[in-house]
């Protein structure tokens, strides 16, 4: 086989996987119905696999109704699905946004890293400004930390070729050791500690509390309304602005769109910047809203569990908020579960990695339960908008 011939072999692939990533149209089944159903699949599997690790009958039961509990059960609950849910729904808007372009960004855990840090540096470092000017300018570091740090790799596709997979994931193990070497240097590193944690935030930069007034130990901030924002200024630009239709075509048919004269190395290295903007707004998210400083790891792999948020939500704006909610509910619902029936946090991860298998294979959706769609391809199904 030429070398030719297994490039084009390659870049179908490559193709096909983008295809299954991304919902066209705003389609019922495509959008809703396949990951409604990949859910309820993923869950009684996950029970199938606690019966066959010895779990009983009514500790399944349990874990279930304590994931209920600890994601919808109480205003508490619902504060903690909401403030996992933001940052998921950032950073899955980024990958998103990619994939409609026809990229693969890998690198959403690096670019949050390195806007968290940006944030971080700015909440303590500017003294004596007011919340209406030190919290826009952290939650902007942030911005636009993360999306020169995503640029890198939109520059390189598009100077050199360079696959943006390898290079994100390059670029995700620098950040992680930027990190690191950061939070043991000054100006980073918290006076008089010899472990890597960073100053904390000045309170004008931090995100308000919503629920303060009512109860001063729910954690949910004004990150979930910014997160709200985002998804909906991503379906503005990519369905009412001319750059967005760029994305779009240049994701869909690339040959098409550069006969049509589009700068496709400027659309990769503009995608990328939006995507990584995005990334570094939910890692801004996290250290001005959740922990008040960084710390390593702090990005707890939000990342990389956006990718799968992505993909549930076929890639679109409403379905990625839809699969940030989901993801949102299982991360808090989860820990209710461990606390509850004794069942390992471990579990949810199944359930998460079943659903996205479920995701990639809606054929297989379809096969195992047929009457529930109509006839012919989900996916030519009528659209309701976008």
């Amino acid at each position: 086989m030429s070398t030719d011939d297994k490039t084009d072999k390659k870049e179908s692939a490559t193709d096909e996987i983008l295809r299954r990533a991304v919902a066209r149209r705003f389609s019922v089944e495509e959008v809703l119905l396949v990951p409604v159903l990949s859910v309820i699949l993923a869950l009684i599997l996950g029970a199938l696999t606690m019966l066959a690790t010895g779990v009983s009958f009514s500790s399944i039961g349990l874990s279930y109704i304590a994931l209920f509990d600890g994601s919808v059960g109480s205003v508490a609950a619902v504060s903690e699905t909401l403030t996992a849910a933001a940052p998921l729904t950032l950073a899955g808007l980024g990958i998103a946004l990619a994939f409609r372009a026809g990229l693969f960004n890998i690198g959403a855990e690096g670019q949050l890293l390195i806007g968290g840090m940006a944030a971080v540096g700015v909440g303590f470092a500017f003294t004596g400004l007011p919340v209406i000017i030190h919290l826009p300018l952290a939650l902007l570091a942030g911005v636009l930390a993360g999306a020169i740090w995503a640029s890198i790799a939109g520059w390189l596709k598009a100077a050199t070729g360079a696959h943006e997979v390898i290079t994100t994931i390059m670029l995700n193990l620098t950040a992680f050791r930027l990190v690191d070497y950061l939070l043991r240097n000054p100006p980073f590193q918290k006076a008089g500690r010899a472990d890597p944690i960073s100053e904390s935030v000045l309170e004008s930069a931090e995100l308000p509390r919503l629920l303060f007034a009512f109860d001063p130990n729910l954690r949910l901030h004004a990150g979930v309304l910014i997160a709200i924002a985002a998804v909906a200024f991503i379906y503005w630009l990519l369905y009412r602005t001319t750059i967005g239709f760029e994305f779009r075509s240049a994701g869909a048919n690339p040959d098409a769109a550069r006969y049509a004269g589009m700068k496709s190395g400027l659309i990769i290295v503009l995608v990328m910047a939006v995507a990584g903007g995005l990334a570094g707004l939910a890692g801004a998210n996290q250290v001005l809203g959740v922990l008040g400083r960084a710390s390593p790891g702090f990005s707890g792999g939000i990342g990389f569990d956006a990718i799968a948020v992505a993909l549930l939500g076929r890639s679109h704006p409403v379905g990625v908020l839809l699969a940030g909610l989901l993801f949102g509910a299982l991360e808090a619902g989860g820990r209710q579960m461990q606390v509850d029936a004794g069942v390992s946090i471990d579990l949810i991860s199944i359930i998460q990695a079943l659903i996205i298998i479920f995701m990639a294979a809606p054929m297989l959706v379809r096969r195992i339960v047929p009457w529930v769609f109509r006839s012919g391809d989900a996916g030519s199904a009528p659209g309701i908008g976008g």
